[in-house]
C-alpha cells in the first residue's frame, strides 16, 4: 500500500482535518494536515502524490499488486486513522507513506520513520527490515542521509498515527527537506520526483524478495 501524505482540499476543510482521531498509544491527533511546501509554494501533497503515482506505475509492471490510500490530489483526508484501515484491511505486505519535511532550510536528507516501540509482531522486524531495505535503496540511489532527524538515515517514533495504528509491516519515508533549496529544486522536477519513485519501488521490490 502507498500512502501519499496529505491532500490538495485539506486546506479548504479546516473543521474536517482538524477533527482528532485516535493515534494509538492512548492518544489523538488532528484527522490530517495541509502538509509543507517549497518556500515558493510547491505543496508536499502534490509531490507525494505524484510520487506515489509514479511508484505505483514501477510496481504493477513488476507484477506488484498496488492500494493506495487516495486517488486524487483535490480531496480531503482521509484521516491518519483511516489511511492505516486500509492497509491493515487490505492486508499489505508493506505499507510505504511518502511524506517531505519542512525543516530549517540548511537540513537535508531522508530519512526513514517506523514504529518504536513496536505495538505487534508486524511493527518489529518486519517494519525495521522495511525500513532499512528502503534507506538503503534511497541511499544506493544518491539521496544523503538526513543531517537533522534520526540515525544513519532511520528514526524510531511513538507518535505517528499512520504508524502506531498499523498492523502491517510499515514506514515513513521523509524524502527531504522541502525548505532546502537544493533539494525543494529536485522535488519541483519531473525527473526528480522519477528519482526518488525508482528508488522507493526498487527498496519495496528489495523487501518483497522480487529483487
Amino acid at each position: 500500500m502507498l500512502d501519499p501524505g496529505h491532500n490538495g482540499g485539506n486546506a479548504a476543510a479546516p473543521e474536517e482535518i482538524n477533527r482528532h482521531v485516535p493515534a494509538g498509544r492512548g492518544r489523538t491527533k488532528p484527522c490530517n494536515t495541509t502538509g509543507t511546501a517549497t518556500n515558493d509554494g510547491y505543496p508536499e501533497h502534490a509531490f507525494t502524490f505524484d510520487v506515489a503515482k509514479r511508484v505505483r506505475r514501477l510496481l504493477r509492471q513488476q507484477g506488484i499488486e498496488v492500494v493506495m490510500t487516495r486517488q486524487s490530489d483535490d480531496g480531503v483526508g482521509p484521516c491518519v486513522d483511516r489511511r492505516a484501515d486500509i492497509g491493515n484491511r487490505t492486508r499489505a505486505d508493506a505499507v510505504v507513506s511518502i511524506h517531505a519535511d519542512g525543516a530549517e532550510g540548511t537540513a537535508r536528507g531522508f530519512h526513514i520513520a517506523y514504529s518504536s516501540p513496536p505495538l505487534n509482531a508486524a511493527q518489529g522486524k518486519p517494519s525495521v527490515r522495511l525500513a532499512r531495505t528502503l534507506r538503503d535503496a534511497l541511499r544506493d540511489a544518491g539521496f544523503p542521509l538526513s543531517t537533522y532527524l534520526g540515525s544513519d538515515g532511520l528514526a524510531p517514533r511513538d507518535d505517528l498515527a499512520g504508524l502506531n495504528l498499523s498492523k502491517r509491516p510499515v514506514v515513513l519515508v521523509e524524502c527531504g527537506n522541502m525548505r532546502n533549496p537544493q533539494e525543494a529544486a529536485t522535488m519541483k522536477q519531473a525527473a526528480g520526483r522519477q528519482k526518488y519513485a525508482d528508488a522507493i519501488a526498487d527498496g519495496v521490490l528489495r523487501y518483497l524478495g522480487a529483487r
